[in-house]
């Protein structure tokens, strides 16, 4: 019979104590046949499909799959209107060398140990601190901040998916001052006695904040959401849903998009801008070094910080990704190709903004100083106003937005699958069944959630709450995350381990610059970092508007939050597993630890047990008297008698799954030992003080992997 003609399978003999066959029949003759599937020791397989079953966590269809979205998570909107500003605010092209510097410092070191960390493991942002449990509160800090960022970035994308469909008409509607938005003090082409205006205002931005936004003087006046900024928001939530829901599986194919599209607008867009009359001017003024500005700190301090944020460093996004990849891709080649990438980047993008901003100081007859800005007023101020001065004004606002809406999706993309594969792995440990569809209807829902988070911020106050969160992204918070990383997985986890773990993967040790880096250079800029965000800060405001004392008070709170993580989750694992006594053997690897393939998982393994410094847990002494537990592959029980002041006390006996544990991972042994040892002392203390001898709570300091009993 062949298996072309064989249909119909059947599943039979389903009891616990049978491997199931399968009843295959004939299509010609209709007769049955009975198959059995053997393995290569002649051992019957079970062969039972469950349509149910747990879904596996996959992995990316090509490298290139990874290329393209790794390009779009780093690649963002910041690297179009927030690096042209500072290059220019901080001394030209002189701002290079202090960027590059950092670079070098801080911003490689923290790409290439993101990547390795989350491709040895294969775990997303929270799971994989399995590499040390009591700082697992690091990757909910960083889950709880990609939320905050995944939840205001939208926002940003749904005002460039509004003014992308605004920029569809024959005439911009910014091209002139409409009076049913445009302030007393907007001033067009049309006006000819603006002189009298005082604070002239460009009717882009009268269109921006008073149409688009339609923002009210404060956060008192917060107002109902914006219905056509409502629907944006909808819309963009609905293409991200889509473009996740099934993983990186559609998250791949939806990253050869926004990876190559925004390199093709910004090309084009560069080439009609160098072109514009001025544009020279703004070139010149974007690269002329300015050395004296390099003697500010605060120069320094922003070249670090533009490099830390607009890598992408510390929220989750480098380890989720990096998790998906093959075991032994070349993570070292990938980190310092994307990180050069994005600053180079980050450079071509000026080109394009200063050659407008040349173009527009040349039509409104003033320096490139006074019209140069940062951040969404570059975007939707700035380049909307000098894109009316331009032929074909409405192709190339559309060219732009375009770029600007796939620069932000391909960020977005990202960040969003941080949340949701950081969530979901941890649901995994805890026994959930993650089958397909239920995956599906998990993604839709988170996303239905962040949605309703954004409502309150396309309100006529959500600005200023916008401005909050904003803050938050770019502030402390996640230099205190980078500091706690580097340091868990440089000094507790052990910097010569993890390059042993980097080794098994790319066959190389990382060199002298790596060690250097990540042991003095990348920790030490992070503290500095934030010692000078709390040093030089000043007093939050949006523009005129001074923040209500709630307002400053809520926006300390939800930066604390994702620190506060950390530091609540040591001490509840502190607390819980016993304290200072087993501290040591909780700051070690659980044994789930390591590579997720099994072959590689066996070389980990086997490196491990070979290395001089790590040997097997032998036989411990357990009290005072002559108890002891001889530890083999396989313990029951055993009982220990403790003679105290002629009363016979009972003790504890251990039963333990794993009796080969190194010193490595985390002893259940010794977290036994120590247990049975702390119980010790309490039954002397007790006898020496002729107190009343109460029985000791068996649970105490134990986890659920661990099972302790007193025999009485």
């Amino acid at each position: 019979m062949n298996s072309e003609n064989a249909s119909n399978p059947q599943e039979v003999n389903k009891t616990k104590n049978h491997v199931p066959t399968l009843m295959l029949t004939d299509e010609n003759s209709g007769e049955a046949c009975k198959i059995t599937v053997k393995d290569e020791k002649g051992d019957e397989v079970d062969v039972r499909y469950d349509s149910e079953k747990q879904q596996a966590r996959g992995g990316w269809n090509g490298k290139l799959e990874f290329v393209m979205t790794c390009i779009g998570y780093a690649v963002g909107l910041g690297n179009v209107w927030r690096f042209p500003y500072l290059c220019h605010k901080n001394g030209g092209g002189a701002f290079l060398i202090p960027y590059c510097l950092m670079l070098i410092l801080l911003g490689l070191p923290l790409f290439f140990l993101e990547f390795a960390f989350g491709q040895f493991a294969s775990l997303g942002p929270i799971s994989v601190w399995n590499i040390s449990p009591l700082f697992k509160g690091i990757g909910y800090a960083m889950v709880i901040l990609s939320w905050i960022l995944v939840v205001y970035y939208q926002i940003v994308v749904a005002h460039c998916l509004y003014f992308l469909c605004a920029s569809f008409t024959s005439r911009l509607p910014w091209t002139d001052c409409d009076p049913s938005w445009s302030s007393p003090n907007c001033m067009d082409a049309s006006r000819a006695n603006f002189t009298n205006i005082t604070n002239p205002k460009a009717p882009s931005e009268d269109y921006y904040f008073n149409e688009v936004l339609k923002l009210s003087s404060g956060l008192e006046e917060f107002g109902t959401p914006s219905w056509s900024l409502t629907l944006c928001l909808l819309t963009c939530w609905i293409i991200c849903a889509l473009a996740v829901i099934k993983g990186v599986q559609s998250l791949g194919k939806v990253s050869y998009f926004t990876g190559i599209f925004p390199y093709i607008m910004l090309t084009i867009l560069l080439i009609r801008s160098v072109l514009l009359p001025g544009a020279k001017d703004g070139v010149l003024y974007y690269l002329t070094p300015d050395f004296s500005r390099l003697k500010d700190p605060q120069v320094w301090a922003d070249a670090a910080t533009q490099i830390f944020f607009s890598l992408g460093c510390c929220n989750g996004g480098l380890i989720t990704m990096s998790s998906y990849n093959k075991f032994k891709n070349n993570c070292c080649r990938d980190a310092v190709i994307f990180a050069i990438i994005n600053c180079a980047t980050s450079v071509y993008a000026g080109f394009v903004i200063f050659s407008n901003l040349g173009f527009m100081a040349l039509t409104k007859n003033t320096t490139v100083a006074a019209v140069a800005t940062s951040g969404p007023g570059l975007a939707f101020v700035v380049y909307p106003e000098a894109m009316t001065n331009m032929p074909l004004p409405s192709l190339w606002s559309v060219l732009f937005f375009i770029m600007m809406l796939t620069l932000g999706l391909g960020s977005q993309f990202s960040i969003l699958e941080t949340t949701l594969s950081g969530t979901e792995d941890e649901l995994r440990r805890l026994g959930v069944v993650l089958t397909t569809k239920r995956k599906m209807f998990y993604r839709i829902v988170i996303c239905f959630v962040d949605f309703l988070l954004g409502l309150p911020m396309v309100c006529a106050g959500g600005y200023y709450l916008f401005s909050i969160c904003d803050s938050v992204i770019s502030g402390y918070t996640p230099l205190v995350i980078a500091l706690c990383e580097t340091i868990v997985i440089c000094y507790v986890y052990g910097l010569k381990q993890f390059r042993r773990d980097i080794e098994m993967m790319i066959d190389e040790r990382p060199n002298w610059y790596w060690r250097i880096c990540w042991l003095v250079f990348t920790p030490i800029i992070c503290f500095l970092l934030i010692i000078a965000i709390f040093i030089y800060s000043t007093e939050f405001k949006e523009g005129n508007y001074t923040y209500p004392q709630w307002a400053l008070i809520f926006r300390q709170i939800l930066a604390a939050i994702p620190v506060l993580t950390i530091i609540a989750w040591f001490l509840y694992k502190y607390c819980k597993e016993g304290g200072y006594v087993l501290m040591k053997e909780f700051l070690k690897p659980v044994h789930e630890w390591g590579p997720a393939e099994k072959e590689y998982r066996t070389e980990f393994i086997s490196m491990i047990k070979s290395n001089e410094s790590l040997h097997r847990s032998r036989i411990y002494d357990i009290g005072p008297g002559n108890a002891s537990t001889t530890m083999t592959h396989a313990i029951s029980s055993s009982q220990m008698n403790f003679n105290l002041g002629g009363s016979l006390v009972s003790g504890l006996a251990v039963a333990t799954g794993v009796m080969d544990d190194t010193k490595f991972f985390q002893s259940k042994l010794k977290v036994a030992e120590k247990l049975t040892e702390a119980h010790t002392k309490e039954v002397i203390k007790r006898a020496a003080s002729n107190a009343d001898f109460a029985p000791l709570d068996p649970n105490v300091a134990l986890t659920t992997s661990q099972t302790v009993y007193i025999i009485n």
